[in-house]
């Protein structure tokens, strides 16, 4: 399942930092949050559905306790995980950058936005209804259409 899902999990964590260490080590939570609750998982959902679910809640509450704690001062690496060096990167690292300005939870339903999902997909994975995640997603886009650059 992790080798199937290694790409989403990685997308999430990736939305809540682009520290590459951070990202690792958010990846790693994800996957003991997986294994801890894999025997608890019904399969009342989809698999995808259930570690979208997980990684989103997992990456929500590392985020909201790293701001209760004092900062720390993350080690450089030489990895790369976005490059700018072309237009279309700066457009995308702009794109992130606004993202990354929003709500929590705002991030997290543009985020599956963003992966191609169905309103309907995106709804069982945050807890809303279809039609409360089409108002939401229109509120949120708005919102990032008038946020400036900086």
């Amino acid at each position: 399942m992790v080798r199937e899902y290694r790409k989403t999990i990685y997308t999430v964590c990736y939305f809540f930092s682009d520290n590459p260490t951070d990202v690792e080590d958010l990846f790693q939570e994800v996957l003991v949050n997986l294994w801890k609750g894999f025997a608890k998982f019904r399969g009342d959902s989809s698999p995808k559905t259930w570690i979208w679910r997980v990684s989103l809640n997992t990456c929500c509450n590392i985020d909201r306790d790293k701001k209760r704690n004092v900062p720390t001062i993350p080690l450089l690496i030489d990895k790369d995980v976005m490059s700018v060096s072309d237009e279309s990167g700066r457009q995308i690292k702009m794109l992130y950058d606004r993202i990354n300005r929003l709500e929590m939870f705002d991030r997290a339903i543009i985020l599956l936005w963003l992966e191609s999902m169905r309103y309907d997909e995106i709804a069982a994975i945050v807890g809303l209804s279809t039609s409360a995640v089409t108002s939401r997603l229109f509120r949120i886009k708005e919102q990032l259409k008038s946020m400036s650059n900086h």
